[in-house]
């Protein structure tokens, strides 16, 4: 019993100090079409700031694309997204997933010409 015990005790501290075997996504990058204004934007900066995974939202009218920035080993699924952006009334034309931080994607954005 006592071998047990100190067996299940070594794996329990193991796998607190594992790393995962694949990272989860920082921040997502949703193409767009049809936002043609700022109130467009805002629309769907509600609806994925409505979401519990999300963190924080940038929408770029310009690019016609959002980012967003997801708490800590959360996401958001494809078909989610989606269906919050056709139900503001826009399109989406693109869903990818980064390690790429919040600030450095946003950034990257608004410099892009």
């Amino acid at each position: 019993m006592k071998n047990l015990q100190t067996l299940f005790a070594s794996v329990t501290l193991a796998a607190a100090f594992a790393t995962p075997a694949f990272a989860a996504p920082k921040t997502i990058q949703i193409g767009l079409d049809g936002l043609v204004c700022a109130f467009c934007a805002q629309g769907v900066e509600k609806k994925m700031k409505a979401q519990a995974a999300t963190d924080k939202v940038f929408v770029s009218l310009d690019k016609k694309v959002a980012v967003v920035a997801l708490k800590d080993g959360q996401d958001i699924p494809d078909a989610t997204i989606k269906a919050e952006i056709t139900d503001a009334g826009y399109v989406v034309k693109s869903i990818a997933r980064s390690e790429e931080t919040f600030d450095a994607l946003t950034k990257k954005i608004k410099a892009s010409k």
